[in-house]
């Protein structure tokens, strides 16, 4: 399977551009829960073309602790009959893979890109201090 984010890098860039805060934000609150929000557990259908982004830190974070809770409650409140059920047709390369495989590769993204904004608050803040000597 590819990324999740394949469709966002400009084809032939190398390196390819380096994504921000907002961008990372975004996808995990579009792309990684929203999406999946909408088909798995009946929220509004959202997609990186239709959803309003933030337009501060404050307002993303509350959208990120939104799609966040609206996951791992719809997790929560699985069967486990249903956890181990295929995703089912509609559901792209995942309709044949159990939805436990998808809740795994799903939790594993959220980490993976909230690291990434780990570190670059951390070496912002690192960069501000060093400037600042």
């Amino acid at each position: 399977m590819g990324g999740d984010d394949d469709r966002l890098r400009v084809p032939g860039a190398l390196p390819a551009p380096f994504t921000t805060i907002a961008w990372r934000l975004g996808h995990v609150i579009v792309g990684v829960l929203g999406a999946r929000n909408g088909v798995h557990f009946g929220h509004e259908q959202v997609t990186y073309d239709s959803f309003e982004y933030a337009p501060t830190a404050t307002q993303a974070l509350a959208q990120l602790e939104r799609e966040y809770r609206r996951w791992t409650d719809g997790v929560a409140a699985m069967s486990e009959d249903e956890f181990w059920a295929p995703c089912g047709p509609g559901k792209g390369g995942w309709a044949d893979h159990p939805m436990a495989e998808l809740v795994l590769h799903i939790n594993r993204e959220v980490i993976h890109h909230l690291s990434e904004v780990c570190l670059l608050r951390d070496l912002h803040l690192h960069t501000i201090r060093q400037d600042a000597s």
